[in-house]
Order: C-alpha cells, then sequence, then structure tokens
C-alpha cells in the first residue's frame, strides 16, 4: 500500500512504484530479496541502462525478487527523518534493512554521499566491519568500481566490471550458505571468502594495506585463498546478453526521457584519456538484426517517441548506415526520433545525417577535445578535420540548425595558442553554415571540461591541473571569445578536483567521505548542492592533502587500482604514456 504522506512532498511520483512495465513478486515464495539502488535521484538512475539490465536480470530468476530504490530529496529524506521510517523500495515499499542484498550502481564519484545517506536512512550501519547477519549484504557495481577503494570501509563486495553473469554467480552461491549465515553457524568473513572465489568479485575487508607516508606501500590478501589480483567481468556475447525487452516507463520525466539500444560495448580507438576504453574492453557488436529487434521491442513496449543508439562510439558500428537506413524506414510513419551520441564525422559522410533528419532534426553533437592538430595526436583522438567539415556541411544542408562540440582543458604542454584554437576552430564551424546556405551563422554549443587523468588510462601517472591553473585558461578563453555563436559552458572546476581526487585515491579517503557526509555533502554533482567547503574542511580535520592524490606518480609506484586486471595490459598503458610524453 503507497502511503498517503508521499503525496504530499516535491514530485511524488519518484518514489510511489507502479510504473509501466515494472516488475513484481511474492517475497515469501523467493529464496533471496535484492533491493538495487541508484545514489542519485530518480530522475537520474531510470536514465541509466545498466541499473535496468541489472533490474530485469536478476528479476528474470524465478526465485528472486529485485525491488528498486533511489536517493530521496531533501523534504521527503526530512520526512522519514522526523517520522521515524526507513527507506524502503518502490516496487513493495519494503524496507531496505529487510533484504538480503542491497546493491548500488556507482556511476560517479560524486555520488558517494548519497550512498552513505542511503545508509543512514535505510538504518544501516555505515561501514561494513559494523555490520553483522541481521543486515543485508552492501554490494556495488558500476564504472567507480575500476577503483574502490575509497568506498572500501563501506561496500562488503564490489562486482568489477559487468556484472550481468556475475550477480546470478553471486546470488546462487550465497543461496548456499544463507541459512548458515542468518543462524551464525558462519561468519561474515567465512561468507566472504566463498564469494570472493567468484572471478570480478572484491571484497576489500579480506586485503592487508599498508602505507609509507604519503604513498601505498603494499598491497596484498589476508587469506591464501583469496586472489591476490581481480579479473575485470566482461559478457562475452552481446547478442545473448540480457537486455529489457518490456521497458519500464517511469512515472516522472527522467534525464533522458527515452528507450536505449546499445549496439556495441568497447571502442576500438585508444584514446589516452579515456577510461571507459578499460571499463568496457573488449570490443564487442550486438548484430543488426538483433538490434532492430530490440528496437522494435522497447518502441512496442514503451510508446517512446524518440530511441537512442547507444556505445562509446557508435560511429565504428560497421554497417551504421544500413543500420540507420532499416530504423528509419521502419519508424518514419510513426515520427520516432533516432538519436546517436557523440560522432565521428566519417559517419556522415555517407547519408547518415540525410535519413535521420527525414525522422526529426535534432542537434549533432562531436568531440574533438582539443582544437589542435597536435594536442589531438598526444591523447590520440581519431579526428580528422577535413571529415569533420565536410560531415558539418552535410548536417546543414540536411537542415541542422546546431551544432555541439566536446573539448578538454588542463591538458600538458597546452599552450595560449592551443586554447585560441577551440575558439578558432569552433567559429569555423558556425561560420560554414553562412558559407553553405547564405543564411546566418549556425549556433554553437560547446562543452568545456577539465582533464581528469583518470585510473586504467595513459595518462593516470599525470598530475591534474591546478583549479588556479584552469581558471587562468577559463577567464582567456573567455576573454577573446567574442563570437556570440559560440555558447560556451565549463564544467565546476572544484567538481572536478573532487572527481579527481575521489577517482585517484585510496581507502584512506574513506574518513574523509564519511566526515563530508556529516557536514552535510549530499548531491555532490548537482550545483544547487554542491559544498566544496564542507569537503575542504573534511580534509583538513582527517589530515589528509587531497594534493597528493593529484600530483604526478612514477610509472613504477604501486597505484591503489594495480590489483585490478582490466585486459589491458600495464605495460601497454605505460608505452602509450611514454608516446603521449614524448610530444611535448
Amino acid at each position: 500500500m503507497i502511503d498517503d504522506s508521499i503525496l504530499n512532498h516535491h514530485r511524488p511520483g519518484q518514489y510511489i512504484g507502479n510504473e509501466w512495465n515494472v516488475s513484481r513478486k511474492d517475497f515469501s515464495s523467493c529464496a533471496l530479496s535484492f533491493a538495487l539502488g541508484f545514489p542519485d535521484l530518480y530522475e537520474v538512475g531510470m536514465s541509466n541502462l545498466g541499473l535496468r539490465i541489472i533490474y530485469g536480470v536478476l528479476n528474470k530468476m524465478p526465485d528472486v525478487t529485485c525491488e528498486r530504490f533511489f536517493a530521496p530529496e531533501a523534504d521527503f529524506a526530512q520526512t522519514l527523518k522526523n517520522s521515524h521510517k526507513l527507506l524502503f523500495s518502490l516496487e513493495s515499499q519494503k524496507e531496505l534493512i529487510g533484504f538480503d542484498f542491497l546493491g548500488f550502481s556507482l556511476g560517479s564519484e560524486l555520488n558517494y554521499t548519497n550512498v552513505l545517506s542511503m545508509l543512514e536512512l535505510a538504518g544501516i550501519p555505515l561501514e561494513s566491519s559494523q555490520r553483522d547477519n541481521r543486515y543485508p549484504l552492501v554490494i556495488a557495481g558500476g564504472p567507480c568500481t575500476l577503483n574502490p577503494e575509497p568506498m572500501a570501509d563501506f561496500f562488503d563486495l564490489f562486482v568489477i566490471g559487468e556484472a550481468e553473469d556475475a550477480i546470478l554467480e553471486v546470488l546462487e552461491n550465497y543461496k548456499k550458505f544463507k541459512q548458515g549465515f542468518k543462524e551464525g553457524r558462519i561468519n561474515k568473513e567465512e561468507l566472504l571468502i566463498q564469494l570472493s572465489q567468484i572471478e570480478g568479485v572484491y571484497a576489500p575487508s579480506l586485503y592487508e594495506v599498508n602505507y609509507s607516508k604519503d604513498e601505498l606501500a603494499s598491497f596484498a590478501p589476508k587469506n591464501k585463498n583469496v586472489p591476490a589480483v581481480i579479473k575485470k567481468r566482461f559478457v562475452s556475447d552481446l547478442d545473448a546478453s540480457f537486455f529489457p525487452e518490456k521497458w519500464l516507463v517511469p512515472n516522472v520525466q527522467a534525464v533522458h526521457d527515452r528507450a536505449t539500444v546499445e549496439v556495441m560495448r568497447g571502442c576500438p580507438n585508444r584514446c589516452r584519456f579515456c577510461q571507459a576504453r578499460s571499463q568496457y574492453f573488449p570490443l564487442r557488436l550486438r548484430s543488426k538484426e538483433k538490434v532492430c529487434s530490440l528496437v522494435d521491442l522497447a518502441y512496442c513496449s514503451s510508446g517512446y517517441e524518440e530511441i537512442s543508439l547507444a556505445g562509446l562510439s557508435v560511429s565504428d558500428y560497421p554497417g551504421l548506415e544500413g543500420l540507420v537506413k532499416d530504423l528509419t524506414n521502419t519508424f518514419k510513419e510513426n515520427g520516432i526520433n533516432l538519436s546517436l551520441p557523440s560522432l565521428k564525422a566519417k559517419s556522415l559522410l555517407g547519408n547518415v545525417s540525410t535519413m535521420i533528419s527525414k525522422i526529426k532534426k535534432t542537434g549533432l553533437t562531436f568531440a574533438p577535445e582539443a582544437g589542435s592538430e597536435k594536442l589531438r595526436q598526444a591523447i590520440a583522438k581519431d579526428f580528422s578535420e577535413e571529415e569533420f567539415f565536410k560531415a558539418a556541411g552535410c548536417a546543414y544542408t540536411n537542415g541542422y540548425q546546431h551544432l555541439k562540440l566536446y573539448f578538454l582543458i588542463g591538458l600538458a604542454g597546452e599552450t595560449e595558442e592551443d586554447l585560441k584554437s577551440i575558439i578558432e576552430f569552433s567559429a569555423r564551424v558556425s561560420n560554414l553554415k553562412k558559407e553553405i546556405l547564405a543564411g546566418s551563422a549556425a549556433q554553437i554549443n560547446i562543452s568545456i571540461n577539465p582533464l581528469i587523468p583518470k585510473p586504467h588510462t595513459s595518462l593516470q601517472w599525470l598530475k591534474m591541473e591546478s583549479i588556479a591553473s584552469l581558471e587562468e585558461k577559463r577567464d582567456y578563453i573567455r576573454k577573446n571569445c567574442k563570437n556570440k555563436k559560440l555558447k560556451i559552458n565549463f564544467h565546476n572546476f572544484d567538481m572536478a578536483f573532487l572527481e579527481g581526487v575521489l577517482s585517484r585515491g585510496d581507502r584512506r579517503l574513506g574518513k574523509v567521505i564519511k566526515c563530508a557526509y556529516k557536514k552535510g555533502a549530499r548531491f555532490d554533482a548537482w550545483s544547487d548542492y554542491f559544498s566544496f567547503p564542507a569537503w575542504q574542511e573534511a580534509f583538513l580535520e582527517e589530515g589528509l592533502n587531497p594534493q597528493v592524490y593529484l600530483s604526478e606518480k612514477p610509472v613504477n609506484a604501486l597505484l591503489p587500482w594495480d590489483f585490478i586486471d582490466t585486459g589491458i595490459d600495464k605495460k601497454t598503458l605505460i608505452s602509450e604514456f611514454n608516446t603521449f610524453s614524448g610530444f611535448f
């Protein structure tokens, strides 16, 4: 039953469940219960494809029930506290503390304090060491688990890599030990040792970590039966992998309010700054026939008027033009908008942009990453200016009114000329429309983000540029950009600084995260909520210098995430790092 008090809060639809295509199961007939959480608002979590996949995978198991929960907004969180009620799942409004597992999808380091908030609202101790057999096992997956160490204090288990297969193995193994664990015949450490035998599963409490001054000195398992290296999991056959054919339609508008179908995982490119390359390695493709079938199922089950084709580099999907042709022919009578993520110019040199524009014209997005060719070569960005300007001209001819461009700043060796080249390049893109159509120049929306040298990338040994330096570069670009057709948006540098620290950190950061949370840090990815002073105070009080995590590292240093094998050899990353360094 839905508590009527929910309806008195902001956007109550995010708390009531009952969505179209929701899964419902009888708890009493299921051997295991799994609460699947996303540490952000409902509107963000319901835009996450990974969450939908795991939700469907678990509910396909006949003796498992999986229900969802999200970070509540401030008004509802306060009501829970004031009324002494505990956070609950959407499907049955069952208190989270009564589930066997609490699973979190960690897609952003800036959601870490939300995890703590959700645990506390659920009446569950924050630290893994304080939770015994009376509490659910708390587990996490998602991109942030490529370096899980900053959150090691709070989780019992991490699934490293893609979880579709691994999570099934975790639950099947847990069934064997559940009764003994709940009755106290085996303790939590013994249970975690058993579950850590599953490839890709990491139980941080089973490892001994030592530090020397500011550096990690050693990392090793405490027990001989625990793996020293965690091998990342991945799904080998994308055609055979689970996909949510019955698309769950949110009650309130999601950030990405559309159905999404993966055409590929992994990436054939080797951009040196890109962590997603390691996260989703190796490259796997979904067949055109399977993609078309899934798009049709998603549309028929949801009624969405927009379908997005997803992947790290959709432009490199073989036969993209044929796929788009088939989909546009199928849906042109329905007025369905087919959208693609950031594209390479070469994918538009055929008929792709023409076909998409016949359905519904939207903006196209490109990621040159740098304004100058030298910096693009340094970061191994596959981007041809000649192909790009041909493609942009084709897009304008087919009716596109604006384009979006992504750039990075804070690259090693970057000069004022490189910054100026961002402005000049964007202006050329804008003026191209005027040259071709003899009308007005195009509006170009420019997103500029600071480089964060993330774990498992070729640049992981680089220092991250200081906030002061990034601000100087931002001011330079603003001062020198007089073109009103260029709309520039800069990512919040304080947020980027924090993201850099948390992504490159070790488990000593756990006490800082907890301290910041106690000081009120919540929803750190939202500018309206983000409190940089709370984090600065937390670092100061816990005696940790955040700059330690952003400094340059020697390639022979022991890094907090070195125990994770992504499938890309560290020697390869070192070789690419040396090539990058050779440009400057």
